[in-house]
């Protein structure tokens, strides 16, 4: 079995360190972000099999990534750190889509531990959402492959995140901003050409031959269907 990577996201330089030496003593392949943008862009880039996230954190908090990740669709395995001892914080990062919640202080061997219960149990789940399907169009989130009528189709990392997106809202009208949202984890509008230059490259590949499935709403957004 391939090594299992794990991002750790903490502002605490010191602590984080020591949680990564840990990880990897136990055998993981480990990276790290110190804050929550950072955060969200590794998840975008390494897709972790795992995420070790501190709750309080200065500007985006490990509960505001929790909810891009899972508004955009990523079900990444979230493992929270937080000092708060609350039973109103524990209820509120699992109801959010935490799958574990670890008080500080806490013993090293207990954080593997866990890793170890959490990647165990997402690896023995079953899910009815790893393969989306429009017409002919297949995307598999396990193999991470997208075919269309049978042929494999090669998307980007960014291009493949957007297909997924696009199927994960089959029908829904999606903004520029939900997408910059879902896809590239930020509101913003910083790039007002990120979205239909992507948009672009995509239909380009996966609309080769018909029927068309995505489409332009003008003035409104982007949304994938069968006519």
């Amino acid at each position: 079995m391939p090594e299992r990577r794990i991002l750790v996201v903490d502002d605490e330089d010191n602590l984080r360190t020591m949680l990564c030496a840990a990880l990897r003593y136990a055998g993981y392949d480990v990276t790290d972000a110190a804050d929550g943008q950072a955060g969200l862009k590794a998840v975008r880039e390494q897709r972790p099999d795992l995420i070790v996230l501190d709750v309080m954190m200065p500007g985006l908090d490990g509960f505001a990534v929790t909810r891009r990740l899972r508004e955009s669709g990523d079900r990444t395995p979230i493992i929270f750190l937080t000092a708060r001892d609350s039973s109103e914080d524990k209820v509120e990062g699992l109801t959010i889509g935490g799958d574990d919640y670890l008080q500080k202080p806490f013993n090293l061997d207990e954080l593997v531990a866990r890793v170890e219960a959490v990647s165990r149990r997402v690896e023995h789940a079953p899910s009815a959402s790893d393969i989306y399907r429009v017409a002919d169009l297949e995307l598999d989130d396990v193999a991470h492959r997208v075919t269309r009528a049978g042929e494999e189709i090669q998307l980007s990392p960014t291009e493949y995140n957007l297909l997924r997106h696009l199927m994960q809202n089959t029908g829904r009208v999606l903004s520029r901003g939900q997408l910059l949202e879902g896809v590239w984890g930020y509101s913003r509008d910083d790039d007002p050409g990120v979205v239909e230059t992507y948009i672009g490259y995509v239909r380009r590949k996966v609309d080769a031959h018909e029927p068309k499935l995505i489409h332009t709403v003008r003035g409104v957004g982007y949304t994938l269907r069968v006519s």
